[in-house]
């Protein structure tokens, strides 16, 4: 039984509570359940059924009751309508396993051997590995990395056989921002597909989509999820290519999200409005914080604005700059482990997105420094400022600061 239409009339915050979700038919529960089922039942006749079809539940490999939910929550935020309330836009979402199984998905399945991409020279590093180095050698895939912070360097890139032009922005690890209409129409004027990793805006400060991206990948595991508990990753896009890559990614290569993890994520998202502003309103306040101390070198964050591209953070990412932002100290190797040695509150661990702050030392050692700006190549810091109280971790950089001597 349906009760709920919602759809992008509706406001983020409402979208974020009850799109995907309404009262299980069954035990009449206004949450959801976890189908943890690898089989559905087949029809009468089984014998016209497509098995390695994603239409309805068959197996969830190729999809599942709780990826379904996951998907139509997504779709909505990235201002979908509801599909089961008779919607008919072209809007449509793929949920896979992680946020690597959804940028392989769609490098795999949108190109083939000769093609070439336009990449991002500051990029999550399995996206730099996968476009730069595995693709180029085992499929003949080409690829030319460019700071696609400036779009007069991703059109020189263009070539005849370029197919896809793929950025992130803000970038990780060092929070470089492009102008996601710009490149979009470069890639169309070449007859290419323009996709945008948007795991450190997150839905909620920037949606591609609206500025002309043909595809939006999200690490739901980050943002999304906001827990440190779940793995999983989505492309949204228009149907035609969300249906390869759910055909040939997910079904044919065994992409699927689990329904637990589907069922985390969906749980996750509902806050994802509320902690959002908290991370935009610490991250700026640590930003600002951090800039101003001596014995800190540099700080890349596209809310401050001495940051490159602070004014096109500030028009294509209307819902704030995110929380993640990268800094260095004015000092050595040694001197940066022993900073975060002092630490209290922030952890030091991978990932992002989390309830807790979390940070990561990036040595002179990253295989990619070649290709950061100046200021990064002495080591840096990659902070993601979680949903603490401001206050607190202010403290806690001051107390590392002055314990390290800086």
């Amino acid at each position: 039984m349906s009760r709920k239409n919602i759809d992008r009339s509706f406001g983020f915050s409402t979208r974020a509570v009850h799109a995907g979700n309404e009262v299980d038919g069954e035990t009449g529960a206004i949450r959801r359940p976890i189908t943890m089922a690898n089989s559905y039942e087949l029809p009468y006749d089984p014998s016209e059924v497509g098995w390695s079809s994603a239409e309805g539940n068959i197996y969830t490999r190729n999809g599942g009751a709780n990826q379904g939910y996951l998907q139509e929550k997504l779709r909505i935020l990235y201002g979908g309508e509801n599909h089961r309330d008779g919607g008919a836009d072209d809007l449509d979402c793929v949920a896979l396993a992680s946020g690597v199984a959804a940028l392989s998905g769609l490098f795999f399945s949108l190109l083939n051997s000769g093609d070439h991409v336009v990449v991002s020279d500051s990029t999550y590093i399995a996206a730099y590995r996968l476009l730069n180095e595995l693709l180029p050698q085992k499929y003949n895939v080409e690829s030319t990395l460019v700071d696609s912070s400036d779009p007069a360097q991703v059109q020189a890139a263009v070539c005849p056989n370029t197919k896809l032009i793929h950025i992130e922005t803000p970038s990780n690890p060092t929070l470089k921002v492009s102008d996601i209409r710009a490149i979009a129409e470069i890639a169309h004027a070449a007859g290419a597909l323009l996709s945008v990793d948007n795991t450190f805006a997150s839905p909620y400060n920037q949606r591609p989509l609206e500025h002309g991206a043909d595809l939006c990948v999200e690490s739901l595991t980050k943002y999304i999820n906001g827990h440190g508990d779940a793995m999983g990753g989505a492309v949204i896009g228009a149907k035609k290519w969300i249906d390869k890559i759910r055909a040939e990614a997910m079904v044919n290569l065994g992409g699927a999200i689990s329904p637990f993890n589907a069922w985390l994520i969906m749980r996750g998202s509902v806050t994802l409005p509320l902690r959002m502003r908290q991370h935009n309103d610490s991250a700026l306040a640590v930003a600002r914080f951090l800039e101003a101390q001596p014995g800190v070198r540099f700080v890349s964050y596209p809310g401050l604005e001495s940051h490159l591209g602070h004014a096109i953070a500030k028009a294509q990412s209307p819902g704030g700059f995110g929380g993640m932002l990268a800094f260095g100290l004015a000092a050595g190797h040694d001197a940066h482990n022993e900073f975060v040695s002092h630490l209290r509150v922030i952890t030091s661990a991978v990932s992002l997105g989390h309830d807790e702050s979390l940070i990561v030392f990036l040595g002179e050692q990253d295989e990619r420094q070649y290709l950061y700006p100046e200021a990064f190549r002495g080591g840096f810091f990659r902070l993601s400022v979680g949903i603490e109280d401001t206050d607190d971790l202010l403290d806690d950089l001051t107390r590392a600061l002055h314990a390290t001597g800086l």
